[in-house]
């Protein structure tokens, strides 16, 4: 155990780190792995994939998106900052590329193939965004000579334009959502807040009669007799099958017609193999990191800080609860992972990049004053 005394940049890390929140974190990637051993080897086995194809592949996966965290953790505020914007232009830039070049699913082109690595730029997008506008709406209320408003405003329209014409309107609200978060955080009058829930509104009134796709999934949460709902059913279904304790580990049955059960329903799969005190459990995990993601947060006395800290974790936590109330039946079926638990390569390694910003913004740092004293004394 580094001592606090020591001055490498280890100890230095480890001493200044919020230990619990990285904790909390490895134990959600640890848990994707186990609840990957439970959802994924049925899908393997039903597309003639070797029974542990997807388990293996998310380890695979998990490995550069827990160094990609450890390594970000030590930016400073600046360097966060920095970093985040490339990430944005590159990952905007992919996202274009993919609507130009990318390969229609569902008839929709979000992902792009690069050296054989199927890619969805849009996941990489979403921390990037959250550093950015926290950035903008700090600097806006700090420096009156720079328009963080109007650079807010900007940075919003630019991400969820391509998003829309994907077409991918649950990363869109996302994004939104956590947008429309740190316009209240940062202090902007209420008129606005209330005036871009009316836009966000609309927007989606307006997805709902132009997009077929999107009109589907709302008519069959609306009326289930409407559509198929095969997969949101037996969603139901398995919570009812594992009741309060679950029928055990590898014991699960609905779990081998579901189709996505490795990806948007493994909260349902969690259910039936390990029971609804199970998913509680994991529910807290992710209540207790945004929790004390916004402890962290309110605690910072660094705009910038405060603000990317909070849109972090209010990201990270729609996130979880869109998935898990699309499992539970209640909001239509977005096609959204259950961060860490969930297979999907370029939604850990984003969420590892995220999780990355996060720990860097909330470390311990000398306040500003202390520091100018000591340079003052120094000089003296």
């Amino acid at each position: 155990m580094n001592s606090r005394l020591d001055r490498n940049p280890i100890a230095d890390w480890w001493w200044t780190i919020d230990r619990a929140m990285f904790v909390l974190i490895t134990l959600l990637m640890v848990t994707g792995i186990v609840l990957g051993l439970a959802g994924s080897p049925p899908v393997a086995e039903r597309l003639g994939l070797p029974t542990f194809h997807f388990v293996i592949r998310q380890a695979i996966f998990l490995a550069p998106a827990f160094i990609i965290m450890f390594l970000v953790s030590f930016l400073t505020p600046r360097a966060v900052r920095r970093t985040a914007l490339a990430v944005f232009v590159i990952g905007m830039a992919l996202v274009c590329a993919a609507l130009l070049f990318g390969a229609e699913v569902k008839g929709a082109r979000r992902w792009i193939t690069i050296a054989g690595i199927a890619l969805q730029p849009s996941e990489f997008v979403k921390p990037a965004f959250v550093i950015l506008a926290a950035w903008a709406f700090s600097e806006g209320g700090r420096r009156s000579d720079v328009p963080g408003n109007f650079l807010g405003f900007f940075i919003l329209f630019a991400t969820i334009g391509p998003l829309v014409l994907e077409p991918d309107i649950g990363q869109t609200m996302l994004i939104s959502m956590v947008w429309v978060s740190l316009v209240f955080l940062s202090g902007l009058h209420m008129f606005w807040v209330f005036g871009l829930g009316g836009v966000g509104f609309v927007g989606l009134f307006a997805a709902y009669k132009l997009l077929p796709h999107v009109a589907d999934r709302i008519n069959r949460f609306r009326n289930p007799a409407s559509g198929d709902t095969f997969q949101v059913d037996n969603a139901l279904q398995s919570f009812v099958e594992g009741g309060w304790f679950g029928k055990g580990p590898g014991e699960g049955t609905i779990k081998r017609i579901l189709p996505d059960s490795h990806t948007d329903f493994v909260f349902a799969v969690t259910a039936e193999e390990f029971g609804v005190i199970a998913c509680i459990a994991l529910l807290m995990v992710f209540a207790i990191v945004v929790l004390r993601g916004l402890y962290l947060a309110r605690r910072s006395e660094e705009p910038f800080c405060r603000l990317a800290a909070a849109g972090l974790v209010i990201l990270f936590g729609i996130q979880a609860s869109i998935n898990m109330a699309v499992n539970v039946h209640l909001m239509p079926a977005k096609g959204m992972t259950l961060p860490f638990i969930s297979y999907g390569g370029s939604s850990l390694i984003s969420l590892g990049l995220g999780m990355g910003f996060l720990l860097a913004v909330t470390r311990k740092r000398p306040r500003a004053d202390y520091v100018d004293r000591f340079r003052a004394a120094e000089q003296d």
